[in-house]
Order: structure tokens, then C-alpha cells, then sequence
């Protein structure tokens, strides 16, 4: 079985054919979705998929959507995480050193959910984009017991094994299938079998081949045959591999294989 360890169903992109993406997705194999929150206005969408076998669930605050928090959302996620314990992580948060304007906002809020999730013995799903180094030198400073997930990881393998030592799995997705993409697709090849998942960012983070077109999780399949030979695997093995590493960071609750 296969689990897409980050996509965000809950966006408006689905609205029109969700049902039809769950059953494409099933098809292809994928038996569980990992959904996360990124702004407060998402997360009942993001708790109401949450409902289904097939989908788990995070709450968190992204670093892109600054403009759409306040003052009370660090207090509502405190709030909403008390209240639902089916939550499995919090998340998506983190640094996108692309916005250079706000990094000191960013490192705020980030900081301030390391702090949740940490008080919630949760582990965290992390943006991190152009700031693998400083990411993990916070990570190793607040020392997380639950870990997590570095999402859409494009680093080195240094920088994944710094990671992994940290208790963090990466997220390997369509940025995989590129061929220019030489340093992740080295790192894909040498990162320890418990040491990845695989994910989509639906709708976003297209595959080789489906640039401009809205992704989805049944593509996992794809990026599981890409990861299997850039490693010299069955696709079979890494997707029973990926999948064991997400049922131990998320829980038992994302199925069996």
C-alpha cells in the first residue's frame, strides 16, 4: 500500500471532483493521505476530511500565508489540538527563505509551534525551503522527542542525514522526477530505507511530464517508481518501506500494509 504522506485536499482545486481524486488515488494503490492545515479559515475543512478512514490530519500555520494569521491563531491551534486528538501532527509550518521580508515573522511563528508540538509530544511537518542548515541547527537547539517530516526536501544528503539524526524522515515527491534535480536525486539514492516518505503537495509540486496541470495523489505511484530507481529498488519495497516510516511517525492509524 501506498500513503501520500502530504497533499492538501482540503484546497478549493478538489472542489469539484474530490471524490473522483480519492478513487483515482485508491486505484493507483494509495490506501491513506496525510492532509495538513495551513491557515486557521482551513483547518475545519482540513478536520472534516479527517473523518475518513483514508485520510489523517494535521494543523498548522504556513509560513507563505503570513497575511492570513493574527495575534490569536498560536491560542487556537493550543485550543484545537486540546480538542481533537485525532490530529497527527502540527504542521505545515516552517521557513520559506524565498520571502526574505519576513523571515523574522517566520521564525516566530515556526518557533512558536516547534514550542506547541513539543508541549503536545506531537511530531511537526516543516516547510523548509532554502534554509535546510539553519532548520536543522533550531531543530537540534529545541530537541523535539517526536520528530518529523521535512517536507518537499530538494537538500544534499548531508543535509538529510542531519535531519534523520534529528529524528525527522524527508519528503520525497514530483521534484524527484527531474533530471536536473542531480542533488536530491543523489540523496534519494543514499538516505536510509526508514529515513523517507513520499508525498505529492497536491496540487502542487507537479511531476516531470504534468508541468501546468494540477497533481494529485494517485501520481504517488510515480514518484514511489522514480525513488525505486534512483535507488536500484522494487517499487514495491519502497513503497512498503515509505509507508512503515509514515505509519511511525504519524501512527498506526494510517492502515496497514
Amino acid at each position: 500500500m501506498l500513503i501520500d504522506a502530504h497533499c492538501h485536499l482540503d484546497f478549493p482545486d478538489f472542489d469539484i471532483d474530490r471524490e473522483a481524486t480519492f478513487e483515482r488515488a485508491r486505484a493507483a494503490g494509495v490506501g491513506h493521505v496525510v492532509v495538513p492545515g495551513t491557515t486557521r479559515d482551513r483547518w475545519s475543512g482540513v478536520l472534516a476530511l479527517g473523518a475518513r478512514a483514508d485520510v489523517s490530519v494535521c494543523l498548522g500555520l504556513h509560513p507563505c500565508f503570513l497575511a492570513e494569521h493574527d495575534d490569536g491563531d498560536l491560542d487556537a491551534l493550543q485550543q484545537a489540538l486540546d480538542v481533537h486528538p485525532e490530529v497527527v501532527a502540527v504542521g505545515e509550518c516552517g521557513i520559506d527563505a524565498r520571502f526574505g521580508e519576513t523571515l523574522d515573522a517566520q521564525w516566530a511563528l515556526f518557533d512558536a509551534q516547534l514550542r506547541i508540538a513539543k508541549s503536545h509530544d506531537l511530531p511537526v511537518v516543516i516547510h523548509c525551503v532554502r534554509a535546510n542548515d539553519q532548520v536543522s541547527k533550531r531543530l537540534r537547539q529545541l530537541d523535539l522527542p517526536k520528530g518529523g517530516l521535512i517536507h518537499a526536501f530538494a537538500g544534499s544528503l548531508q543535509q538529510a542525514e542531519r535531519f534523520i539524526e534529528l529524528g525527522f524522515v524527508v519528503g520525497l515527491g514530483g521534484a524527484v522526477t527531474y533530471q536536473r534535480a542531480q542533488r536530491l536525486r543523489r540523496a534519494v539514492a543514499g538516505v536510509p530505507k526508514d529515513g523517507y516518505v513520499l508525498e505529492t503537495d497536491s496540487p502542487d509540486m507537479p511531476l516531470a511530464g504534468y508541468q501546468g496541470t494540477r497533481n494529485e495523489p494517485a501520481r504517488v505511484a510515480a514518484v514511489c517508481e522514480a525513488v525505486a530507481l534512483l535507488r536500484g529498488q522494487s517499487a514495491e519495497t519502497v513503497a512498503a518501506d515509505s509507508s512503515t516510516t509514515a505509519r511511525r511517525l504519524f501512527g498506526s492509524s494510517l492502515g496497514s500494509c
